[in-house]
């Protein structure tokens, strides 16, 4: 993960209750949407240490659909879009705070 502005932003950000974006909202149908307006959205249940490696992890939780439980390395959770596989995303960050 590059140490710059945004990352340092993101990190401080990653409490309890903050409402992450994920860029794939963007490319979701507008029906999809309709049907399920959180489509794409979580919410930061907080950051976790990985006892085995002792690498910072992101617990979240979807707001739509079975509202299930994640958690992702931080540095993957702050990480940029991947331009390569996805060019026209106007997001920057995979998941973008609310």
């Amino acid at each position: 993960m590059e140490n710059n502005e945004n990352s340092a932003r993101c990190t401080c950000e990653l409490k309890d209750g903050v409402i992450a974006v994920h860029f794939k909202r963007e490319l979701a149908d507008p029906e999809d949407l309709a049907r399920e307006p959180l489509l794409y959205m979580y919410r930061i249940i907080g950051v976790a240490i990985d006892a085995d490696t002792g690498k910072r992890m992101v617990v979240y939780k979807a707001l739509y659909g079975d509202l299930e439980m994640y958690v992702r390395d931080e540095a993957e959770f702050l990480s940029e879009v991947d331009r390569v596989k996805y060019p026209y995303v106007r997001q920057i960050y995979r998941f973008e705070l609310c």
